[in-house]
């Protein structure tokens, strides 16, 4: 089984809207998001590359960064995608922690009514870091709930907001104060990854979700992302998880590149499904 961590299929209610403090971004990622937009301008030209490309479960995220930006994909319409192509999609919650109590209850209401199965945080979007006291209400209530949650975790590229929100010593502090607490780092952590991956090592409840980064640099000498080839087949082998974070990129390609890494199968395996799988309790 593939399991796509990470991927935003072509349908209008799940844009976040003007995101023009992500504007850097699709500077940074012009050249991948030309590639990947190949034809795939309709949703059902989208699932034929889906299908195409092996991939049999796609996780999508909502986010809510009303306070800050102005923006936000709804709970509701996550719900709303999954309901409608069975089989198909795993939603996750996206709340803002700056709401305090009201971001905790929409939680909750997201995951016991709409039926989404995880929270996604992208704390660099809320102007908090990972260890802010403003978050550890929601990640009591993913302990309570037992569903997992997704940080953002490394350098973002918004010229609006602090690249130190995305410090992997903070995400470790986090992991301390709730040891039962199901995280994933996702993306992993550049160019801080031996520092997550340290943190790894320390926490067996944290995963590291290789999604919006081209697989092959982790076989490129100084790119930074060496460390997770090295570690992820060996003591990491089942806390690696891939996503195609479509459309930053090709999904045909990113599990191409995964696949010709010198790894051994069951490992690519494992990264590609297995370990998403256990992740997400499936």
């Amino acid at each position: 089984m593939i399991i796509d961590f990470g991927a935003t299929p072509p349908i209008k209610t799940l844009s976040l809207g003007d995101g023009s403090h992500l504007a850097n971004y699709r500077r940074v990622y012009a050249s991948s998001e030309k590639d990947a937009a190949r034809g795939e301008t309709t949703l059902e030209q989208w699932f034929a590359n889906v299908d195409a490309a092996g991939i049999d479960l796609t996780v999508i995220k909502a986010r809510d960064v009303e306070t800050t930006f102005g923006g936000r994909v709804t709970n509701e319409a996550v719900a709303e995608v999954v309901a409608a192509h069975p089989g198909r999609f795993l939603g996750f919650a996206g709340v803002d922690p700056n709401k305090g109590m009201t971001a905790v209850r929409e939680l909750e209401y997201a995951v016991r009514e709409l039926g989404l199965k995880g929270l996604n945080l992208q704390c660099f979007e809320n102007q908090l870091a990972i260890d802010d006291r403003r978050m550890y209400p929601l990640y009591a209530k993913c302990v309570e709930l037992d569903i997992p949650v997704n940080i953002h975790v490394g350098v973002n590229f918004s010229l609006k907001s602090s690249p130190d929100f995305g410090r992997p010593e903070m995400l470790d502090r986090v992991l301390c104060d709730f040891p039962e607490l199901r995280a994933i780092a996702s993306p992993p952590g550049w160019p801080w990854v031996p520092e997550l991956l340290a943190v790894a090592w320390r926490h067996p409840n944290l995963w590291i979700g290789l999604v919006a980064m081209r697989p092959k640099l982790m076989a490129v000498e100084n790119s930074g992302y060496g460390p997770l080839m090295q570690y992820g087949r060996t003591v990491l082998k089942d806390r690696m998880i891939v996503g195609t974070a479509w459309p930053m990129q090709p999904m045909d390609r990113v599990l191409d590149e995964v696949r010709q890494l010198p790894i051994e199968d069951d490992i690519a395996a494992r990264w590609l499904g297995g370990n998403a799988r256990t992740f997400l309790q499936l």
